[in-house]
């Protein structure tokens, strides 16, 4: 199964043929996410998640970055940040340097239960950081996210909205759906879409599916590989994301043992 979802991804990645940029903006951390979609799960209190990712896109040729650390304030609250950097845009190291600095925090208010999914709502806020070519002069932002697992699937859903202060630019509306499927007790197989209304015009820019893996290589690593399509312009545009993300304090797998009485 391992070897299977790797060779897609591999075919796919190199079968494709190219993708336009997009600012990375608020992320969530992984593991506590399916790729770019929020899970209205997160770190128990005191539990700090760090999420080091690595982004190849084409036409333009984008070479990204980013850096998420979140941290469990409560077992139901995570403050999160993240900063992302372009270390090379069109193949030009001369033009490269960070995306706008994210602040934020996200709070789940509901609990899952057998019938009802999990629900948290997000605010964060974009500081200024970037060059004139990356940078949205800062902005404010929130969301709403849902989760709910049924058999090996987790399904989740997020509504996100941003507004840039730089003058010209215009409101963001994101709609992410991802799902994650346990396929071993420490891997999963990821898959999402995404639409996204344009930051300068009132149209939709992108609707993209991405498809990943994730692998828990220890009880407080993890790593993530995927790749995602264009699939409104139907190039179809693509980017490739490896990431490498810790957990701590680490949790062990909890195994649960039936011992059948035979008397």
């Amino acid at each position: 199964m391992k070897k299977t979802v790797f060779f897609l991804i591999f075919i796919f990645v190199f079968s494709s043929n190219s993708y336009a940029f997009d600012r990375k903006g608020f992320s969530p951390t992984a593991p506590f996410s399916v790729i770019s979609t929020f899970s209205a799960e997160s770190p128990r209190q005191n539990q700090v998640a760090i999420d080091f990712s690595f982004e190849l896109a084409s036409d333009p040729d984008i070479k990204r970055t980013n850096l998420n650390i979140s941290y469990g304030l409560t077992n139901n609250v995570e403050i999160l940040a993240n900063l992302p950097y372009n270390l090379s845009y069109n193949n030009s190291i001369n033009s490269n340097g960070p995306e706008d600095i994210n602040f934020g925090f996200k709070h789940r208010i509901i609990n899952e239960t057998t019938y009802l999914p999990a629900f948290a709502y997000m605010l964060y806020v974009s500081g200024p950081l970037g060059d004139d070519e990356f940078t949205t002069e800062g902005g404010l932002g929130g969301g709403f996210i849902v989760t709910k697992k049924v058999g090996p699937v987790k399904a989740h859903g997020n509504l996100i909205y941003f507004k840039p202060s730089k003058e010209g630019l215009k409101q963001i509306w994101n709609l992410n759906l991802g799902s994650e499927l346990r396929v071993s007790y420490n891997s999963s197989i990821l898959l999402e879409i995404i639409g996204r209304k344009a930051i300068d015009k009132n149209k939709i820019d992108l609707i993209e599916w991405r498809l990943g893996y994730r692998v828990r290589v220890t009880d407080f690593s993890y790593t993530n590989v995927s790749t995602g399509f264009d699939i409104k312009n139907n190039s179809p545009d693509f980017r490739f994301m490896f990431g490498i993300s810790l957990v701590l304090p680490g949790e062990k797998p909890y195994f649960k043992r039936i011992v059948k009485d035979t008397d």
